[in-house]
């Protein structure tokens, strides 16, 4: 069912307006009682039926949008390369495997060893990248150690067609941009390194990264954890000093958002796997 509240003038705006008020069945059986006619539109008299079809247009316009946003909210996690962000998420994908969705997003920058095009990057050139943000296709992008990287709409909507919470994997520039998206309303998590040195260390101990290419993350990072960590920019900070620690710390935040979107009625699944 499209509507459910009662979409009417105020008596105040009614009279205001010196206008007749009809009442139109929405849904339902128009020969059925009162009391059996669940849903009803009370609307100015309208001359027309082409005013009427605007009418009732904007109406479920309206409210589709707000249906819209009360599926789960989606789950952005950031942090600098090598602050242990896929890691913790695939704890989290393990422990509840019908919750979440992840988003894929596209780079320009080559595959690493043992990643799979479509999977864990939609791997496309320079040229596609733009041609796809010039047709409107992204709802964040991103320029990262000399790549692009970005989040498609397409990539949001695959999961949220499967009923899941959509994971993005997104740079601080990303995060920037949609924090304040009245259309996403996401949750956003900032995973902290234990410091720079440690950070350092992981990243050489990866072995992709040219001494260049190693500096550039490392300057980025400073700026990344400088922003992440400020109050006000995320919802939680998970500090990775111990895995264990940092996953209970993300878990627990996680599962107490979604036990809250639970108690407002919306529909997402908590079930758990337990490791034996």
């Amino acid at each position: 069912m499209l509507l459910n509240n009662v979409l009417c003038r105020s008596a105040s705006a009614a009279a205001a307006a010196a206008t007749t008020t009809r009442r139109f069945c929405v849904t339902g059986n128009r020969s059925a009682s009162p009391s059996q006619r669940t849903v009803f539109l009370c609307l100015p008299n309208v001359q027309r039926q082409h005013n009427l079809q605007q009418y009732l247009a904007k109406a479920f316009s309206s409210l589709n949008g707000k249906m819209v946003k009360q599926g789960p909210r989606p789950l952005v996690i950031c942090g600098p390369s090598g602050s242990g962000k896929s890691t913790l998420l695939k704890k989290l994908f393990k422990e509840f495997p019908d919750t979440f969705g992840f988003s894929v997003s596209h780079t320009t920058r080559k595959p690493r060893p043992g990643e799979e095009n479509g999977v864990h990057y939609h791997f496309v050139s320079v040229e596609e990248m733009q041609g796809a943000i010039e047709k409107g296709e992204f709802i964040e992008t991103a320029v990262f150690s000399g790549n692009m990287y970005g989040t498609s709409k397409k990539a949001v909507e695959n999961v949220q067609h499967q009923g899941k919470v959509c994971v993005l994997d997104i740079e601080i520039e990303g995060v920037k941009q949609i924090r304040n998206s009245d259309r996403l309303n996401p949750l956003l998590v900032f995973v902290n390194p234990p410091s720079i040195e440690e950070l350092e260390r992981r990243l050489r101990g990866r072995q992709t990264e040219t001494e260049e290419s190693l500096q550039k993350r490392l300057n980025t990072a400073r700026k990344e954890i400088e922003y992440g960590t400020e109050a006000g920019n995320f919802d939680v900070v998970v500090q990775n000093n111990n895995l264990k620690q940092a996953y209970e710390d993300l878990r627990n935040f996680i599962v107490r958002e979604l036990e809250t979107q639970q108690g407002q009625g919306i529909n997402v699944s908590l079930n758990r796997v337990f490791d034996e």
